[in-house]
């Protein structure tokens, strides 16, 4: 006589998708945000006092309008050097690069890992319906990526 399994009806495993982590999930909100009428004295002291090498300069109701860094700054004590000008009293929006590389905050870790692989950028200013709402750097992409829980990507 065969053996009845008395096994009752198995339940059926829903597969759960995994949440693909967004740039707006892991982006640095609490920037220091530079105006385009600071002088380059104000920024490099900030500089300093933040320890920072650079920053997003926006306009009075929160949109970027440039990028200020170190570099900026060096290239025009360096050329104030050369024709023996001072530049401190002089504007950051003389100084700022305006053709900024962003990224939207409703993109993945992956298209941002992606924007990082293709440039020489370490970071990226982030925008949600082209206002400024943080940045996410090379770093906060390998941090997310090492803190991930799932052993696949998606």
């Amino acid at each position: 006589m065969p053996i009845k399994s008395f096994q009752g009806q198995q339940e059926q495993r829903v597969k759960s998708k995994a949440k693909t982590l967004l740039v707006g999930d892991i982006m640095a909100r609490n920037l220091i945000v530079f105006k385009p009428n600071e002088t380059i004295h104000e920024v490099m002291s900030k500089f300093i006092k933040y320890r920072i090498s650079g920053g997003p300069v926006v306009d009075e109701k929160g949109y970027l309008i440039g990028v200020i860094s170190e570099a900026d700054c060096m290239k025009e004590v360096s050329e104030s050097r050369y024709f023996n000008l001072p530049i401190l009293d002089k504007s950051v929006s003389k100084f700022m690069t305006t053709k900024v590389d962003t990224i939207d905050a409703s993109r993945t870790i992956f298209e941002a890992a992606s924007n990082f692989f293709k440039t020489s950028r370490r970071r990226f200013p982030v925008l949600d319906k082209d206002k400024l709402v943080g940045q996410i750097s090379r770093k906060d992409i390998v941090i997310a990526t090492l803190n991930m829980k799932s052993n696949t990507w998606r």
